[in-house]
């Protein structure tokens, strides 16, 4: 999932503005609240408080927004694959990540927002996008680890949202989820082939955990008592399951699978605790995660001017796609 964001504060100019309230807002409020508790889904047309839609919007939009750039990091590596099985894999997995993206905008703009606004609050960077992705692609292994660790991390973010209390959003995830799924299992698959070959490709799929284990953990947000939004979202039930359980969640699920991979994850506080029937971990940078939302990351610069670039280069697509659609309605108008 990639919608940590959801936990981030975007500014004073976000803030619902305040206005009287009439006596029918509050019974239509005190509906909603029953629906959402009896865990009834809200659809587009029903009535939903503005900070519940605002919510909506900015999450389900700076998601699509992820799995958009989320195309960037393994893109490059395309033409670069070992084998001809592998170009396909990860050819057809960076499809599906463009095929999420549409979704999720197809979902945020039954909400009220345009699809070009959206695009525009990530072009002038005032919508985030995870963090994740801020973190440069620099072997073949680390296609493998982002399949294992960081859509696993997305996989365990993501399943909750199935019964995210706004229905399409709910909807587009059960998709979204089982297509996941198989980009988890690639790239576990493609780690487990690196780890029964050569000595150096064993060295390169440790590196590549190292340096993608701890952003992975950053993924599920900041710690609780920092989120911003969780209050409100889990009361709306658009937040099922809280950051920091949704992240021992990961990390216990993930301890097993790098044993039978045999690789070390680089935490030296990792340990099995019997009382509380869960692995500790070691504490988290949360200094670097803010540096990186705050776009002083690796890649902020070259994702975001990436993105600009090759919205700025499809524009004649999307004028050639429209002028069509203009002439066939004309035609449609003359036959009728």
């Amino acid at each position: 999932m990639y919608t940590q964001a959801i936990d981030i504060p975007q500014g004073p100019k976000d803030e619902v503005p305040r206005r009287p309230r009439s006596l029918r807002e509050d019974e239509y409020e005190a509906e909603f609240d029953a629906r959402v508790g009896r865990g009834e889904f809200v659809e587009p047309k029903d009535w939903m408080p503005e900070a519940y839609r605002r919510t909506l919007v900015r999450q389900i939009s700076q998601h699509a927004h992820s799995e958009i750039v989320g195309m960037l990091p393994e893109g490059n590596w395309i033409t670069r694959a070992p084998t001809l099985k592998r170009k396909a894999i990860l050819l057809a997995k960076v499809q599906d990540e463009g095929g999420h993206g549409m979704y999720l905008y197809a979902a945020a703009e039954t909400l009220g927002v345009s699809r070009d606004e959206m695009i525009e609050a990530l072009h002038s960077g005032k919508a985030k996008y995870s963090s994740i992705f801020n973190y440069p692609t620099l072997a073949w292994a680390d296609i493998g680890v982002i399949g294992w660790l960081v859509d696993g991390a997305a996989i365990m973010n993501q399943i909750p949202l199935c019964r995210c209390s706004y229905g399409p959003y709910a909807r587009a995830m059960i998709r979204i989820c089982k297509e996941e799924s198989f980009h988890q299992r690639q790239g576990y698959d493609l780690l487990l082939t690196m780890m029964k070959g050569t000595a150096e490709q064993r060295e390169m799929v440790q590196d590549a955990v190292d340096r993608w284990w701890w952003p992975s953990l950053m993924m599920f947000g900041p710690h609780d008592s920092d989120s911003t939004h969780s209050g409100d979202s889990s009361r709306w039930g658009i937040k099922r399951i809280s950051n920091d359980e949704l992240r021992q969640k990961f990390v216990d699920a993930t301890v097993p699978q790098a044993k039978v991979l045999g690789v070390q994850l680089p935490d030296p506080e990792l340990k099995w605790n019997e009382a509380r029937g869960h692995w500790d971990f070691g504490p988290i940078d949360w200094q670097e995660f803010w540096n990186v939302v705050g776009g002083h990351g690796q890649c902020n610069r070259d994702r975001l001017a990436d993105r600009v670039k090759a919205w700025a280069d499809g524009a004649w697509v999307r004028e050639a796609a429209l002028a069509h659609a203009d002439k066939q309605r004309h035609r449609d108008q003359l036959a009728a």
